[in-house]
């Protein structure tokens, strides 16, 4: 009896993990849409647009490249259309306009597709830089009036940098606050360059980041 319970346990075991469903990720055709640009959106640039899919459901449209993680785990950004149309426009017809949004994490094993909360993050000027499971880039204020250094980690509740950099100011082009911050492996370092101001670089060290020293002494001294 012993022996048939000890045969049973393992293949019981095998066949419920042969019965969990596999999920399914994939991502559709790249769609070339217009991103319109400023306040006055008086221009224009293209974007490219995919939709994903889990398990042949559309869960989100996104834009860009997806991060990988892990084998498991990967971020990308997403993408929305907005409706454009007045209250007192005419005909009742949506009037859509494609936006950028946040970040979202897929989890390959489970399916799920989570919203990450990623704090000063702005739709419009912040470009987030990846590696590993950090990101950094430049945040917005609430009232556009103060440009952040981010630095944030999947999982941790506070971000590892949140410093101010400088002021934000009203500008045409997304992205233009601050350039793409630069990652560095060996020490583990991230470099910020807020535009109109000096690069300000930060040692990231597990859920704590410290400011890294300028290469060059004489310019801290500027």
């Amino acid at each position: 009896m012993r022996t048939l319970v000890r045969f049973l346990i393992p293949l019981s075991l095998a066949c419920l993990a042969a019965a969990a469903p596999r999920h399914i990720v994939r991502f559709g055709a790249g769609m070339p849409v217009e991103l319109f640009l400023g306040p006055s959106e008086a221009k224009s640039q293209k974007i490219e647009v995919r939709a994903l899919y889990v398990d042949s459901k559309l869960r989100e449209f996104t834009t860009g490249e997806p991060h990988e993680i892990t084998d498991r785990l990967f971020t990308v950004r997403k993408a929305y259309r907005l409706n454009d149309s007045l209250p007192d426009d005419a005909k009742k017809i949506p009037r859509w306009r494609w936006q950028r949004g946040g970040w979202v994490l897929v989890d390959r094993g489970s399916g799920r597709v989570t919203t990450l909360n990623l704090p000063e993050f702005d739709a419009y000027y912040s470009g987030a830089s990846w590696y590993r499971d950090y990101v950094a880039y430049c945040g917005v204020s609430d009232n556009g009036e103060k440009l952040y250094a981010v630095v944030a980690q999947i999982g941790a509740k506070k971000p590892v940098v949140l410093k101010e950099i400088g002021a934000a100011h009203v500008k045409e082009e997304p992205e233009s606050q601050c350039a793409v911050p630069k990652w560095q492996r060996d020490p583990m370092q991230v470099t910020f360059e807020p535009a109109g101001a000096a690069a300000v670089s930060f040692l990231v060290q597990s859920q704590r980041a410290d400011t890294a020293a300028p290469e060059n002494p004489e310019a801290a001294k500027d």
